[in-house]
């Protein structure tokens, strides 16, 4: 039996075609776990098997989410294909289960959190006064992130805020149990949630864009999901 944790990570869907950046596979595989596409199959029974070979999950970047959603979706923000969504709700709900760690980044921070009861704004943008763009294709680039003292992502990142890219127009309004918010933008936007024991773990940027400054937050998901690995069967 291999000794590096397997690691899921979901994929888009396009014109019925699975597609994922290889810059989530080489994260997951530079932290040490060996990194699996999760299939979007016609059954979710099939996913409870798939979900039992994982020991970790990663769920990907995506359109909109209208789970859990505050207002409305913009013109400019499509919602995923049905087909996606149900395969990435079934596999986030099977590893669940078990306590397997999870990394959801920007939908997928949206989509754990929707799936704790919380909620989102369908454009935060035109929903909060004050907020800051922070869409590329609005013309946003970067901006900072502070985390909270005390949380694994400020123990995980460092203490000064980290510059990240800005890829959104949705944002978290309400974290729902047991998530805490604990990285914000300057205009107050939610960045970053977390468990309290750091086994899920949500981000509203692109970690797996940021290279070697990153590293440290799929190291943290690989260590947890090792520990799940190598437990007695």
């Amino acid at each position: 039996m291999s000794t590096h944790p397997t690691i899921g990570i979901t994929t888009s869907l396009e014109d019925d075609t699975q597609l994922v950046s290889r810059d989530y596979v080489r994260a997951v595989e530079a932290a040490g776990g060996i990194p699996l596409l999760v299939p979007m199959p016609a059954e979710d029974a099939t996913l409870e098997a798939v979900a039992e070979v994982l020991d970790g999950l990663v769920i990907i970047g995506g359109p909109a989410l209208a789970d859990g959603l505050t207002g409305t979706l913009p013109d400019d923000l499509d919602p995923p294909a049905p087909d996606r969504l149900r395969a990435d709700r079934a596999i986030l709900r099977a590893v669940r289960r078990d306590d397997k760690p999870v990394l959801g980044i920007c939908y997928g921070m949206q989509l754990l959190n929707a799936e704790a009861g919380g909620t989102i704004y369908g454009d935060v943008e035109g929903q909060v006064e004050g907020t800051q763009t922070h869409s590329q294709k609005r013309g946003a680039t970067t901006h900072p992130v502070t985390f909270e003292p005390g949380s694994h992502l400020h123990r995980l990142l460092g203490p000064d805020p980290v510059t990240v890219n800005t890829r959104h127009l949705q944002a978290v309004c309400s974290v729902g149990a047991p998530f805490r918010i604990v990285g914000r933008a300057p205009d107050g936007v939610i960045e970053a949630i977390e468990s309290p024991d750091g086994a899920l773990i949500g981000v509203q940027f692109h970690p797996e864009r940021m290279g070697a400054a990153m590293r440290p937050l799929f190291r943290h998901l690989v260590r947890h999901a090792a520990r799940r690995h190598l437990q007695p069967s």
